[in-house]
């Protein structure tokens, strides 16, 4: 089954302590080719809390599907395990609840876990060893990296401007506050109808729209408008975008075209084990 959305959301996510967050990108395109458009909260910065109260309220409009850019859940096959020898749940769901459960931070931040509850999991610098240690990727991580996409970075690497682990740890507790009305893949099946969440890479899409492997970013209109093109969407005639909001701006029409594709829903190395566990980045196959 190929599911069929009417609208399609791209979101460039920050775990940055605070309330609002400059890091944070809402674009939305319709079907068909029109160019997708940036989304601005009242007060022009998106609050984390805010993009999950737009999200649901987004769901009563159109079948949406919307992309995250953070990991939905740590690596677990590899070792059996989220954060080994500490008593946390066993699936990701769960383990969303317990993120939530732990973290005191504002804004849905998560910066409490990995600071202090499981501070012996997470790489901040030299004091805590070598570097390799911590380096555990997920299996989608894995077989992307073998695949020749590159080599993602792991959620318990805390340190520098390239890390996920706040982001995705703040990504977690916003997954356990909109699991009880949209579900996410592959944690939940494809629904037949409605609204669904998946968890994305703006390189894939960056690279689906011509962009050469380590020049994802696009600095200026005829760059961005160049990969739309290419993903056969009308080009972006608004004011020039950040980063973030270019990112969003592309992904959102890389996602339109990849929805359609039946084998990004069906990755052969996605086992049961996998997608209720780690989950899995969609346009990886």
């Amino acid at each position: 089954m190929t599911p069929r959305f009417e609208r399609f959301v791209a979101i460039d996510w920050s775990g940055a302590k605070g309330v609002r967050h400059k890091g944070i990108a809402v674009a939305v395109c319709d079907a068909g080719d029109a160019a997708p458009r940036l989304v601005e909260p009242a007060g022009r910065i998106w609050s984390r809390q805010a993009v999950a109260e737009w999200l649901i309220e987004s769901c009563a409009r159109a079948p949406t599907l919307f992309g995250f850019d953070f990991s939905f859940a740590p690596p677990y096959v590899a070792r059996g395990g989220y954060l080994p020898g500490d008593p946390v749940p066993q699936d990701a769901p769960s383990f969303w609840a317990y993120v939530e459960s732990v973290c005191d931070d504002v804004d849905l931040g998560a910066a409490s876990l990995l600071e202090v509850a499981h501070r012996r999991h997470f790489y901040f610098g030299k004091a805590d060893g070598t570097k390799a240690d911590y380096m555990h990727n997920r299996a989608c991580e894995a077989h992307y990296n073998a695949g020749g996409g590159g080599k993602p970075s792991t959620v318990y690497d805390a340190i520098g401007a390239a890390q996920v682990a706040k982001a995705s740890f703040a990504g977690m507790r916003l997954l356990h506050h909109l699991h009880p009305h949209v579900p996410i893949w592959p944690f939940d099946p494809l629904p037949a109808t409605g609204s669904l969440i998946v968890e994305i890479y703006t390189s894939i899409a960056a690279r689906a729209a011509g962009r050469p492997k380590g020049r994802s970013k696009m600095r200026d209109l005829d760059a961005i408008n160049a990969a739309l093109a290419v993903l056969g969407s009308a080009p972006y005639a608004e004011s020039l975008p950040d980063d973030h909001g270019a990112d969003a701006i592309v992904t959102a029409a890389w996602m339109r075209r990849a929805a359609m594709e039946p084998s990004l829903w069906s990755p052969a190395p996605l086992t049961p084990h996998i997608a209720a566990t780690e989950g899995w980045t969609f346009g990886v196959i």
